[in-house]
């Protein structure tokens, strides 16, 4: 069974630094961003007994906005909806109720975030976003 905990302690750094490293949207991140990362949001385990299997964050004012971030299931965990398990821990907390706007960014699971909630911007014409110059360069595929 999967237990999904929010206590900071129990957060396995060395592990999730290793998976955000790995990942498609970090790659590479210094482990002490991970940490300040971490520190500033508020951030979800997933637990196999004492092996931490999984991980995501939100990024909040827990009153209008929270930015779901770094959703990561260990590769043997997947498949089995525990990414949306953890999305969706969030939107129900007692800590997110009445928020206006729970956002998140994936390039390959619409499918399953689509199944709790999430759609593409509705206003997409009034975004914006600023990147740092060699983050935005990456995202272009420029090196």
């Amino acid at each position: 069974m999967v237990e999904l905990d929010d206590t900071p302690a129990r957060l396995q750094l060395d592990k999730i630094h290793g998976w955000l490293a790995s990942s498609y949207w970090s790659p590479g991140i210094e482990r002490s961003l991970v940490e300040k990362a971490i520190n500033g949001s508020h951030a979800l385990g997933a637990y196999s007994g004492d092996e931490q299997i999984g991980f995501a964050r939100a990024i909040t004012d827990y009153a209008t906005f929270a930015w779901i971030a770094d959703v990561w299931i260990d590769e043997p965990a997947r498949r089995q909806g525990l990414g949306q398990k953890m999305v969706n821990w969030f939107i129900q907390h007692p800590s997110f109720t009445g928020i206006r706007r729970i956002s998140l960014v994936t390039a390959d699971a619409h499918e399953v975030y689509s199944k709790i909630g999430f759609h593409s911007l509705i206003r997409a014409d009034i975004f914006m976003e600023r990147l740092a110059p060699d983050y935005a360069a990456r995202l272009r595929g420029i090196t």
